[in-house]
């Protein structure tokens, strides 16, 4: 007996003893699961006699790293969404379903409705994304298996028609913004598909893929971010487009536009209304660039002659057109303003047959304060709009 001293005893990690007596802990430098450790006492004697074998409490916990590396061990999670589960991989590279999860679904033969997807799916544009023609959606996790507090966040969106879905794939890519400034670059995915730093987009027929990348590692930094980024979400990206249902090739007026100088993912695809003219889409607006110079291509393609005429009747009635021999079936010259703090855009606007194309200023680079001289350098001419319109129209675009 050592009363108020340390003695030496062969002690198990978790003895209910130490949590019996704070005093212990002082002593404890390290717990090892059998090692000698001086025990100091309060009042009581230490040794090896007082180890009572019956006191034993359960042996610590799993490390939570150690739990999460043995998630993916029997294959991971499934997909127990009927209508999903055949587009959906339980593995992709490291990456597993959440086994403890299960998918959220909305709309419909969902479980949550559509109303419900705009408070507890998407953080935003839920509005835009329900005027494009969504549907249905499905949400999803994959979880690291290395251990890692990573995980990729999965939102499978269906849309009533291919040109919603595409729709929304460029706008979740282009956005209003300039595509040459854009953070995302291309991607193998699907049909069409981009990655940025954290997040990636798959578009193919009727269907959206998002996918995000979240870490909870405090020392990830963005170059690292974007390395997992690419290995995981990127991965699951590919996996699913591989098996979405729906047509491969772009719709009919994006497919239209010419790929000549056109910036990487510099498609803007509209539904409806576009360019500040009221319902002439579906269309396509490319954005195109050659050394300074920038400039769009706008392509709409209607079932036959009579609908286009009435698409282009827009274009020839708006205040200023200008008409245009000599090019197409019917041509004009035109001037928009898509928003009163950019410039104003000149456009070279011609049918031929179905199709209404048109060649215009690429406003987002166009500071209306600038000078003439600065401006034209950034522009294309009207006789270099007119003879790019031209030769697309002659070849059969």
């Amino acid at each position: 007996m050592q009363p108020h001293g340390c003695g030496q005893s062969e002690v198990l990690v978790g003895k209910v003893i130490y949590a019996a007596h704070p005093m212990l802990a002082n002593c404890l430098r390290s717990l090892t699961l059998s090692v000698s450790i001086p025990l100091c006492t309060a009042s009581f004697a230490c040794n090896k006699s007082d180890d009572a074998r019956n006191d034993r409490a359960p042996p610590p916990p799993m490390s939570a790293s150690s739990a999460r590396a043995d998630l993916c061990a029997a294959g991971g999670g499934e997909d127990t969404d009927a209508i999903s589960a055949p587009f959906v991989p339980r593995m992709a590279a490291a990456y597993c379903l959440d086994p403890q999860g299960e998918p959220k679904t909305y709309g419909d033969q969902g479980k949550l409705s559509m109303d419900d997807v705009c408070t507890t799916a998407f953080d935003g544009e839920c509005e835009v994304y329900k005027r494009f023609g969504l549907d249905r959606v499905v949400v999803l996790r994959y979880l690291d298996g290395s251990g890692a507090p990573n995980s990729v966040e999965v939102n499978l969106s269906r849309f009533r028609t291919t040109d919603g879905a595409y729709a929304m794939f460029t706008k979740r890519v282009v956005a209003d913004g300039d595509p040459e400034r854009a953070s995302v670059r291309p991607l193998e995915a699907g049909a069409a598909g981009a990655i940025s730093s954290s997040n990636v987009y798959a578009w193919r027929g009727p269907y959206l893929v998002e996918l995000t990348f979240v870490s909870e590692d405090p020392k990830m930094t963005p170059e690292a971010m974007a390395r997992q980024n690419e290995q995981s979400a990127a991965v699951i990206a590919k996996r699913i487009g591989d098996k979405l249902p729906g047509d491969m090739a772009l719709p009919a007026s994006a497919a239209q536009l010419p790929v000549q100088g056109r910036i990487a993912l510099g498609i803007a695809y509209h539904p409806k209304d576009a360019l500040t003219l009221s319902a002439i889409g579906p269309l396509a607006v490319g954005y195109y660039k050659d050394g300074p110079k920038r400039w769009r291509a706008v392509a709409i393609v209607r079932s036959g002659t009579d609908s286009a005429k009435e698409v282009f009747r827009a274009f020839r009635l708006k205040a200023g057109s200008v008409p245009i021999g000599g090019l197409g079936d019917e041509a004009v010259r035109i001037t928009l303003q898509e928003a009163p703090d950019r410039a104003k855009a000149e456009y070279i606007a011609a049918r031929k047959g179905a199709l209404v194309a048109a060649v215009g200023d690429e406003e987002l680079v166009l500071d209306p304060s600038a000078p003439k001289d600065t401006l034209a350098s950034l522009k294309l001419t009207t006789d270099e709009k007119v003879q790019k319109l031209a030769k697309w129209l002659a070849a059969g675009h």
